[in-house]
């Protein structure tokens, strides 16, 4: 198997790229962030509105990553658009960012989404003893964590065949759910177009302030259209798989995603899943009974598995692009000579992982990251329009569709978004530009005097 210049191995095709996607955006978000929704609306259409959306959101992202990941096609994804657009702060900032919130959040949320999911699964299982400084919950979160990092970190081969797999599981998994709802389920369909009281007692700006805080939930639903860009400078073929892999992965997940909405208000009503983590539970209690659920819960436990699991390979890609431009973190730029993969990147993931398992609630930090995950993701998808003007004569193998108004559509969506989450989500949104600050100020810990000219090899 070839290396790159950059020390990874090219292991990645069109199929494991394409899992690489769908498996880091079906995470534990669709299964426990549609009682939020309900809560703050209170209006099925709506909530099938924002998902929508976000679906939108998606593709336009998903269309100018494509340019961005074909013309550099390096690991690291934004933080290397980040750093030829906009200079080296930027990037550093993108790279701590990715390290809190990015990455580690969202896996830190799907483990905890996973720890849940399967105590519910196993109720007598609950030997965690009380007077343990964690919760149960925490230390299976944790396990699983743990249990990714030392997958990853025993081989680049093996953990792509894992994540094939599972992500396989899981997509045949909900489809049959899916069919399995609307063929031999007990719901109803006057539960699709319902409202509740909390829709009738809102005003328009309440409304407006629940539906753009609930679109920062479905925004986090959906990050990961991104994830082939990350691993761009480890495929066969990036200029043709790294396009058709974003957009292949991203419409399938749109359609799951619309599919599995349906299920939950085909199965449960809006009073019964508002405010609710376990949504699919309910929902599946109600049209299958006991046993049923238990195959559903399964499903979801894979699922999580698989998200936490593929953004585990994503963000050790970002600290290990990172490490190779700063001289004081090279360390994290090395790759194991025997396994190929950036074990120093994926331990420090780890670690990150835990802290934030132990201190957040999954509400929480699904909030915490989706703010910053779409600031982000903003600034690197600004990098198409930039990077038009600035360097014009840049090869560009792939071309975003629509543009300009792809980019712009997406920017206009990302701000309206923002900008509501800092009303309804003040404490979140806070912390996530505090996470950015801090960045900043550490950049200039290890600034121009630390830092290493950034490789021009791909």
């Amino acid at each position: 198997m070839s290396r790159t210049p950059e020390g990874l191995l090219r292991h990645f095709r069109l199929r494991s790229a394409t899992a690489l996607v769908i498996a880091n955006i079906i995470g534990a978000g669709i299964f426990t962030t549609t009682g939020f929704q309900a809560a703050d609306l209170g209006h099925t259409g709506f909530i099938f509105l924002l998902w929508i959306i976000g679906g939108v959101l998606a593709f336009c992202g998903a269309l100018c990553f494509a340019e961005l990941g074909t013309a550099m096609p390096k690991a690291g994804g934004e933080y290397v658009y980040l750093r030829e657009t906009f200079g080296p702060a930027a990037a550093f900032m993108s790279a701590f960012v990715s390290l809190t919130a990015g990455f580690s959040a969202p896996i830190a949320a799907a483990c905890k989404g996973f720890a849940r999911y399967f105590a519910a699964l196993l109720p007598e299982a609950d030997f965690w003893p009380e007077a343990m400084p964690i919760s149960g919950l925490d230390a299976g979160a944790l396990l699983i964590a743990w249990l990714l990092v030392f997958i990853h970190c025993r081989g680049v081969r093996g953990g792509i065949v894992f994540n094939d797999f599972i992500t396989l599981f899981k997509v045949s998994g909900i489809v049959l759910i899916i069919l399995a709802a609307f063929t031999i389920g007990k719901g109803s369909t006057a539960n699709l177009l319902s409202t509740s009281q909390v829709y009738t007692d809102s005003s328009t700006l309440d409304l407006g302030a629940g539906f753009g805080t609930s679109l920062i939930f479905v925004g986090f639903c959906y990050s990961g259209w991104n994830a082939a860009a990350y691993v761009a400078g480890e495929m066969h073929d990036p200029q043709r798989d790294l396009p058709r892999a974003l957009l292949i992965g991203t419409g399938i997940v749109v359609t799951l995603y619309l599919g599995l909405n349906a299920v939950y208000f085909y199965g449960a009503s809006l009073e019964e899943l508002s405010g609710e983590v376990e949504v699919g539970l309910i929902a599946s209690r109600n049209l299958f009974g006991e046993r049923g659920t238990i195959f559903v819960t399964i499903v979801i436990c894979v699922s999580i598995l698989a998200s936490a699991s593929a953004m585990t390979i994503a963000g050790a890609r970002i600290y290990f692009a990172f490490g190779r431009d700063t001289t004081a973190l090279g360390f994290l730029g090395r790759t194991s000579a025997n396994s190929g993969a950036p074990t120093a990147a994926l331990l420090l993931q780890g670690v990150v992982t835990s802290l934030i398992i132990v201190t957040g609630r999954i509400d929480e930090i699904q909030q915490y990251a989706g703010f910053t995950i779409t600031l982000f993701g903003s600034l690197a998808v600004l990098c198409v329009i930039v990077l038009r003007f600035k360097r014009p004569d840049m090869p560009r193998p792939f071309k975003t569709w629509g543009y300009p108004v792809t980019p712009l559509l997406f920017l206009a969506l990302a701000v309206w978004t923002m900008s509501w989450a800092m009303q309804g989500r003040r404490w979140e949104s806070s912390l996530a530009l505090a996470t950015i600050v801090v960045g900043g100020i550490l950049f200039y810990v290890f600034d121009g005097r630390k830092r290493v000219s950034p490789p021009t090899d791909s």
